[in-house]
C-alpha cells in the first residue's frame, strides 16, 4: 500500500471503532432476547427516520447509482426515485401493522391467511434467504470500494467490510443498528452533499453535467439511454425491494406507534427522493472527467484521483456509512427471523429465555458466513439487487396485498403467488433476448403472481379464520416461544 492507501484504512478502521463503541453504550439497554432484537419497540420519530433513510441509502443508492450514472446518465436516478416510491407506498399499505404486534414479516403474512403455519414456514425461509441475499448486496459493496480505496485483495475486503458492520451488531443489537445507523445517516448525507458540490466545480458548473455527457444519458432520467421498458422496470424492482424487504417491516414493528411509522417514512420517502439526484451528478461528473474507466470505479476514481486526501476520507466514511447502515440492518433482521420463525419451524422451539441474547449472536455469527458466501460469485451491485429482488420478493409482495386487502385470498393463493413469481423470474433471466428486453424479470413475475394468486384462490375454500382468531393463535405462538416450549404442530 502506499501512504494515502495506509490512511484510508486507518480512518476506516477508526471509524469502525467508533461505531462499536457507540454498540458497546446502548448494549447496556438489552435486557433481554427481545431487547437485543427488536430494542423495546419504542422508535421515536427521530430515531426512526435516521434508521430508515440510512437504511434506504444503502449501496446500491449510493456506490452503485454513481456507478450506474457513470454508464446510463440520469438513470442514477432510479434507485432512489424508486425507493421513495416503495416507501410512499409502504406507509399507505402497510403503516397499520404496527398495531398488532408482529416480530417478523412472515408471522405478519401469516395472519393474513388465517395464522396458517405451512405459508409462515415458507415465507420465513424465502426471508431469510431475502435477508442474507441484502447482506450480501451491502458486503460486496462495500468490500468494492474498499478494495479500490486502499489496494486491499478484494477477497480480504470483504472479510474487512462483513466484520466492520458485524462487530457493533454483535455487540449492541438492534438499538447498536438503530443509533449507528442515525449516525451515518447523517454522515453520508454530508459526505454526498460535499462530494456533488465539489464534483459540480470540478467539470465547470452545473450546467456541464449534461453538456458532457450523451444525448441519451442526459435524457429524462436517462430512458433514452436505457429503454422504456427496462426503466421502468428498474423502478418497480427497487420499489419493491422496499415493499417486501423484511428489515423496512422490522421498522415498523419496532417503532413506538402508527403514527410515528407514517410520519417518519413520509420524511424518509422525501428525503430518499432529494437524495437520488446526488448519485446522479457524482457518476455523470466521473464520466465526464475520465469516459474510458469501468464504471464500478467512477465513485472511488473520485475519492483517491480528483479530489485531495482529506476529501478522499471523508467520501470514504460516507461511502462505507452507506453500506454498513443498510448491512446492519439486513443483518439484525435476518436473525430475527432465523430464531423467531425458522429455528421454529424445523424444531419446533424457540431457544430458551435466558439464552437468547447469546443464541442470537451465534445466528450473527452463521448469517455472517452465509451472506459472506453469496458474494463470491459475483461483483456487480445493481444486477445481484434487482435480479434477486425479482426472484425472491416480488411474490412476496402480491401474497401481502392479495392477503391484506382480499378477503377471498386464501393461504393457496398465497403460495401460488410465491411459487409462481419466483418461476417467472428464473425463466425470464435464464433467456437472454427476455432479459434483454425487460432489463430484470421483475414486471413479468409480478404479474403472474398476481394472476397465480387470483386463480388458485378462486378454486380453493375460503379463509375461514378470523382476525382475531388469527391474532389469538399467534399470540399462543408466542407465549410458548418465549418460554423455549416444544409443539410438534409447529413443525413442517
Amino acid at each position: 500500500m502506499n501512504e494515502p492507501q495506509v490512511i484510508y484504512l486507518v480512518v476506516f478502521l477508526g471509524f469502525t471503532l467508533a461505531m462499536v463503541m457507540v454498540g458497546i453504550l446502548v448494549s447496556r439497554k438489552n435486557k433481554s432476547g427481545e431487547d437485543f432484537l427488536m430494542g423495546g419497540r419504542g422508535l421515536t420519530l427521530p430515531l426512526l427516520i435516521g434508521t430508515t433513510t440510512a437504511t434506504l441509502v444503502g449501496t446500491g443508492s449510493s456506490m452503485g447509482a454513481v456507478g450506474f450514472a457513470f454508464a446510463n446518465g440520469w438513470a442514477g436516478a432510479l434507485y432512489g426515485v424508486g425507493g421513495s416510491l416503495g416507501m410512499i407506498l409502504l406507509l399507505v399499505l402497510f403503516a397499520d401493522v404496527r398495531k398488532y404486534n408482529f416480530m417478523t414479516f412472515s408471522e405478519e403474512l401469516s395472519f393474513y391467511f388465517g395464522a396458517n403455519k405451512l405459508v409462515k414456514g415458507i415465507t420465513s425461509v424465502l426471508m431469510y434467504i431475502a435477508s442474507i441475499g441484502w447482506l450480501g448486496a451491502h458486503i460486496l459493496g462495500g468490500s468494492l470500494y474498499l478494495s479500490w480505496i486502499t489496494g486491499l485483495d478484494p477477497l480480504y475486503a470483504k472479510v474487512i467490510t462483513a466484520l466492520g458492520f458485524a462487530a457493533y451488531t454483535f455487540i449492541g443489537g438492534y438499538l447498536a443498528v438503530v443509533y449507528t445507523d442515525t449516525i451515518q445517516g447523517v454522515i453520508l448525507f454530508i459526505g454526498f452533499i460535499l462530494l456533488t458540490v465539489l464534483a459540480i466545480q470540478k467539470i465547470g458548473g452545473l450546467g456541464e453535467v449534461t453538456n458532457g455527457v450523451t444525448k441519451e444519458m442526459s435524457s429524462f432520467l436517462g430512458i433514452g439511454q436505457m429503454g422504456i421498458v427496462p426503466a421502468i422496470s428498474l423502478l418497480v424492482v427497487i420499489a419493491i425491494g422496499v415493499l417486501a424487504t423484511p428489515s423496512y417491516r422490522h421498522r415498523i414493528y419496532t417503532s413506538d406507534s402508527v403514527k410515528t411509522v407514517k410520519r417518519g417514512f413520509l420524511i424518509t420517502g422525501i428525503l430518499f427522493a432529494l437524495f437520488s439526484f446526488f448519485p446522479s451528478i457524482v457518476g455523470m461528473s466521473a464520466y465526464i472527467l475520465n469516459p474510458e474507466m469501468s464504471s464500478e470505479y467512477a465513485f472511488p476514481y473520485l475519492a483517491t484521483e480528483v479530489f485531495p486526501l482529506w476529501m478522499g476520507a471523508i467520501v470514504l466514511i460516507a461511502g462505507l456509512s452507506a453500506t454498513m447502515s443498510s448491512g446492519s440492518s439486513d443483518f439484525i433482521t435476518g436473525v430475527t427471523i432465523l430464531l423467531r420463525d425458522v429455528y421454529q419451524v424445523f424444531t419446533g422451539r424457540m431457544p430458551k429465555k435466558e439464552n437468547m441474547i447469546a443464541s442470537s449472536r451465534v445466528a450473527l455469527l452463521v448469517t455472517l458466513v452465509l451472506a459472506f458466501t453469496f458474494t463470491l460469485g459475483t461483483d456487480n451491485i445493481i444486477d445481484y439487487i434487482s435480479n434477486f429482488v425479482s426472484t425472491v420478493m416480488s411474490g412476496l409482495f402480491i401474497a401481502a396485498v392479495l392477503g391484506k386487502f382480499w378477503s377471498r385470498a386464501t393461504w393457496q393463493g398465497g403460495i401460488a403467488s410465491l411459487v409462481g413469481g419466483s418461476i417467472t423470474s428464473f425463466i425470464i433471466l435464464a433467456n437472454e433476448s427476455f432479459s434483454s428486453f425487460w432489463g430484470n424479470p421483475v414486471l413479468p413475475s409480478l404479474f403472474v403472481a398476481l394472476i397465480a394468486g387470483v386463480v388458485v384462490s378462486l378454486v380453493t375454500p375460503k379463509n375461514m379464520v378470523t382476525d382475531e382468531e388469527a391474532l389469538a393463535s399467534l399470540s399462543n405462538e408466542r407465549s410458548m416461544v418465549d418460554e423455549g416450549t416444544t409443539k410438534d404442530s409447529m413443525t413442517l
